[in-house]
């Protein structure tokens, strides 16, 4: 296998040294881990190790374990190309196309540096992906991390697992690590990702003091879980959460274990039905044993983010563990923990909800009779929305907006420096069809690959708006504060001027939220108990 690599290693650089129009303009590079060294591609100013392991492959007895250490190699291993995406039915439609076959044999990263920083210590930011937890992966083009790169980052992206593999639980599990951790092992990958940046990026030039940890959708909710987590304590420094919410889980009040009145069921219930389904009876090791040699598509079979709300659900989605899930977001954040770091969080200005009302008055009732009326002046003041339109902003609101300042009123009230942006922008060639940015849409602006996503359809403003946020997010991560270089203003987040930076069709600008009256409407209902 050794002298495969070294082999491969060799292929490459003649492969490359050979490649026409290219070859004065590409070449590769060798950088040591701490399992081994790799071999990356530096072209247009840029080096990328791609694929790198982690962590060893969690297949057959590794199957919902935490992840263990990856094995060493010799020899020189090929860093060019992505590892697999983890084991997922992926969207038939999604923003983000995966680049790889998924696999369960997918835990591995991927590293941008400047070429010429071999020997700096640049700030790191670590890019965790959505997809609702059953879906996404590090290989998306539009996930590249070539502009952090040259804009003085080292970005790193990685993979964790999803779905079934990655949050799972059953009786037999528990009795098998009965001191757990138990159940969310997508977050144990994180985990591990991390410790490895800590451990390793030195050798990319990165600064493991200096790490910013970034996600969107379900990549922000996992955000939230790190600032919450004692496991993540001391391996991050900076944070941003897009479109991640910031009160609670996606699944909220699921246990692995045991279940409180108006809770969902356990994740082990949960488990249970799903090995039921599949033909496996018990609770003990035989049937452990079972479950981890079912095929990769048995395990995959049916699944999608409603599976964990379905009458009898046979997923369970991330779940109150007691180690690295130790509570809900929002209850920890009014206590006062959480990771005293600084904070960037906001949502876009069409972004996901999931609304299950089927007329207005559904969709008003949960504001209360006193707030009916404000609610409807709020949400649709010519009195001329359809159930889906006012349903889907009132869903919005309360998944992804409102949540978002309920953190940033936490950040605040604590003193720690928080930032609150809204993405409006929509790119010009789709703004006939979206008055809004939907949601994930602002993530090839934040990574400044628009011209991936939009081909010859991008103009000169779709352009320079991604330039503008990337540069923002930069300098988030070298500095902790967004601003500089002549871009406009952005403040620090106080609830008492309630100001958001605004990145919007007609300029980017800070101003006082202009969706304040509504989501001052949905806290109040959410802090009742009847949202």
């Amino acid at each position: 296998m050794n002298g495969k690599m070294s082999a491969l290693g060799a292929a490459l650089v003649v492969g490359l040294a050979s490649s026409g129009a290219h070859a004065a303009e590409t070449r590769t590079e060798v950088v040591r881990t701490q399992s081994g060294q790799v071999q990356g591609v530096v072209k247009d100013g840029v080096a990328a190790f791609k694929g790198v392991p982690f962590a060893a492959p969690p297949v057959g007895d590794l199957r919902w374990r935490a992840p263990q250490p990856a094995p060493a190699w010799s020899g020189i291993r090929p860093a060019a190309e992505y590892g697999h995406d983890c084991a997922q039915k992926p969207f038939p439609s999604d923003a983000a196309p995966l680049g790889t076959a998924p696999s369960e044999d997918c835990l591995v990263m991927n590293v941008w540096r400047p070429a010429a920083a071999s020997k700096a210590k640049l700030p790191v930011m670590v890019w965790i992906y959505g997809g609702g937890f059953v879906n996404g992966g590090s290989s998306p083009e539009v996930y590249a991390g070539d502009q952090f790169a040259k804009q003085g980052v080292v970005l790193v992206s990685f993979n964790y697992r999803l779905g079934r593999f990655g949050f799972f639980a059953h009786p037999a599990l528990s009795k098998e690590s009965p001191k757990g951790p138990l159940g969310n092992y997508g977050f144990m990958d994180q985990i591990a990702a991390l410790k490895w940046v800590q451990r390793n990026i030195a050798a990319f030039g990165g600064d493991p003091s200096n790490v910013t940890v970034f996600g969107e959708s379900a990549g922000g909710f996992s955000v939230h879980t790190l600032l919450t987590t004692p496991e993540a304590k001391g391996l991050f420094h900076k944070a941003i959460v897009e479109s991640g919410g910031g009160r609670g889980t996606m699944a909220p009040g699921r246990r692995v274990s045991g279940t409180t009145a108006g809770a969902p069921p356990s994740g082990e219930t949960v488990g249970l039905a799903f090995a039921k389904s599949v033909g496996i009876e018990g609770e003990d090791a035989a049937a452990l044993a079972a479950l981890r040699k079912l095929p990769t598509d048995a395990v995959i079979a049916n699944l999608n983010l409603m599976t964990m709300f379905a009458p009898t659900p046979t997923y369970a989605g991330p779940m109150t563990d007691g180690l690295i899930v130790v509570d809900e977001p929002e209850r920890i954040y009014r206590a006062g923990g959480g990771a005293n770091v600084p904070l960037m969080v906001g949502a876009n200005s069409m972004d996901i909800g999931i609304s299950m009302a089927r007329t207005l008055d559904e969709i008003y009732a949960p504001f209360g009779p006193a707030n009916r009326a404000a609610a409807q002046a709020a949400y649709d003041p010519k009195g001329t929305g359809s159930v889906g339109a006012v349903g889907s902003l009132v869903a919005s609101d309360k998944m992804m907006v409102e949540p978002a300042r309920f953190a940033a009123k936490a950040w605040s009230h604590l003193k720690r420096p928080v930032y609150v942006f809204r993405f409006s922008y929509v790119a010009e060639s789709m703004r006939k069809e979206w008055p809004g940015a939907p949601h994930a849409t602002e993530i090839p602006y934040v990574f400044d690959t628009v011209k991936a996503k939009y081909g010859e359809a991008l103009t000169p403003s779709d352009a320079k708006i991604a330039q503008l946020t990337n540069a923002y997010w930069v300098a988030f991560a070298k500095t902790g504060d967004p601003n500089g270089d002549g871009r406009p203003a952005w403040p620090v987040y106080d609830p008492a001027s309630d100001q958001i930076l605004d990145l919007a069709n007609d300029g980017t600008a800070a101003k006082a939220d202009p969706w304040k009256a509504r989501l001052d409407l949905t806290e109040q209902a959410v802090d009742a108990g009847q949202h």
